[in-house]
């Protein structure tokens, strides 16, 4: 697409109010000096007068303040950070995890695998504006919702939101939104009441915004599946869904609830409680919780092109906004994507639960049904010991897995713990699909599922996944009577035509498998 196609695509959609687009795009007026979001209910300005930015925080950058109207900095965030893997894309996913929050830019280079002058360079480039100043407009963010969502001194907030000084803060807020955090905070009042829990840190409440459609019961029913007792609560009930869990982080344990209610026909409200020993962690959960709940996902142009599907289209119908399902813990993932290799979710849950008892963490987070943390990698080495030398089993051991499951799980443990495994969000996908694929007793199964969980990447296939076949099988898209082999090639080939979202055409096949 030329500029000028880009340009004139963004424009309609600016003229139409087009809510989709919201976040994906900022729309900046020279003639008022303001950026809005492109639904912005303003009167539509002048093309000559319009400029485009990809991030506010080149917006900033150029010397325009958010739109009070509309605010812009309130709405769900680029679905392009999730979907790229180059550099830029990757390094942005780093810095909305807090990156800079808790070092320079030297510690972001090293986690990329690049100069900090090439990363600027190229920051500036596709975004319009470095890494400090996109951190600076990301910690914006999270003060604007913590000023409007809690009760917190604006000291506390500033400390919050990754701040270095009181000072930094109400500078920047003044540039960003025109106006000073008292300003900010009195046009809705002061927000719910911050309270610790347990004597184990502050609990905070926090929006969630989230683009419609969202297919909030598939993706609660999903973790719920797969929860695993005292790590993970959930509750499905009629109109209110419920999921929490426990939490590392950087500063210490923590938990996260996260609540969805129904409003209106298909409308669902997100809302978040955390609990963290240090404030400095609330961008950190909030960080997380938007990407495992794949909440800057853009579901129209999702479902447009696996809709148009003659198979998959009435699925889609049926179920508008599915969503891929992330993880908040990234090395926990790998584990559990270890023991889960070639057995079923149900039986995955059984033997990591024996795990988390075995060498879990107590923990005592105030939200009903937590009170252990998954074991850390240190965890698992020290108190998973090598399997027997002869049979496959040791029933007096409460890790009933077979002894090359137990061996693979160590591995993949000694690698996280070493170094010689990395996952997180900044991590290049052919990097992270290198490194597990030499681990030995790790297949294409593993690595592809992980891609999915960790990373959220939105066009990955699991070629191997027996639930795959169930579903495709029971959609008449590959013969009963075709063996495994066959079967897992002919679905290869048949999910071409659902890229670039194979990932999401994975989920409606796990659901049709599951009936």
């Amino acid at each position: 697409m030329t500029p000028e196609q880009q340009f004139s695509q963004r424009y309609r959609a600016v003229e139409s109010r087009d809510r989709r687009f919201d976040g994906q795009f900022f729309t900046a007026v020279s003639s008022t000096g303001i950026y809005c979001r492109p639904s912005c209910p303003a009167i539509t300005p002048k093309a000559s007068n319009v400029r485009f930015f990809s991030t506010s925080a080149a917006a900033h950058e150029a010397g325009y303040r958010a739109c009070k109207r509309c605010l812009p900095e309130a709405s769900p965030g680029s679905p392009e950070w999730d979907l790229r893997q180059d550099l830029a894309g990757r390094a942005m996913r780093l810095i909305r995890e807090g990156a800079l929050n808790h070092g320079d830019v030297e510690a972001l280079s090293r986690q990329l695998g690049y100069t900090s002058r090439h990363i600027h360079r190229t920051l500036v480039a596709e975004l319009g504006a470095g890494p400090a100043a996109l951190a600076r407009a990301h910690r914006a963010q999270i003060a604007r919702n913590l000023l409007l969502s809690t009760d917190l001194k604006v000291a506390d907030v500033a400390f919050g939101a990754g701040f270095g000084s009181v000072r930094q803060f109400n500078d920047t807020m003044r540039e960003v939104y025109a106006a000073t955090p008292t300003d900010i905070r009195s046009t809705v009042g002061v927000g719910a009441p911050s309270s610790g829990g347990n004597g184990s840190g502050l609990r905070l409440n926090l929006m969630l915004p989230v683009r419609m459609p969202f297919d909030a019961p598939g993706v609660f029913g999903f973790l719920a599946e797969r929860a695993l007792p005292g790590v993970e609560s959930a509750h499905l009930g009629a109109g209110r869904l419920r999921y929490a869990r426990t939490l590392r982080l950087p500063h210490g344990p923590g938990a996260v609830e996260v609540t969805a209610v129904l409003e209106g026909r298909s409308q669902w409200r997100l809302s978040m409680r955390c609990q963290v020993v240090s404030l400095a962690d609330a961008g950190v959960v909030l960080a997380r919780v938007r990407r495992m709940f794949d909440l800057d996902a853009d579901p129209t142009a999702i479902d447009e092109v696996l809709g148009a599907d003659p198979v998959l289209g009435p699925l889609v119908s049926q179920v508008p906004g599915t969503r891929v399902v992330g993880t908040a813990e990234a090395e926990e993932y790998v584990i559990r994507a270890v023991v889960g290799q070639q057995i079923s979710v149900k039986a995955a849950r059984t033997h990591l639960s024996r795990l988390v008892a075995l060498v879990g963490a107590p923990a005592e987070p105030s939200f009903p049904g937590l009170n252990t943390l998954f074991p850390t990698p240190e965890d698992i080495q020290a108190g998973v010991p090598e399997p027997p030398a002869e049979g496959s089993l040791d029933p007096e051991r409460p890790l009933r897995l077979a002894r090359r499951s137990i061996r693979t799980v160590r591995t993949a443990a000694q690698a996280l713990t070493e170094g010689g495994l990395s996952v997180h969000p900044g991590v290049h996908p052919e990097q992270m699909r290198a490194q597990l694929i030499a681990l030995p007793g790790i297949g294409r199964w593993t690595v592809s599922y992980l891609a999915l969980r960790v990373l959220g990447h939105p066009d990955d296939w699991m070629t191997g996944d027996v639930a795959l076949i169930a579903g495709a099988r029971r959609l008449g898209l590959i013969s009963d009577e075709a063996s495994a082999a066959s079967a897992h090639r002919q679905l290869e080939n048949v999910a071409q035509r659902w890229a670039p979202w194979r990932s999401y055409a994975a989920m409606h096949l796990w659901r049709a498998a599951s009936g």
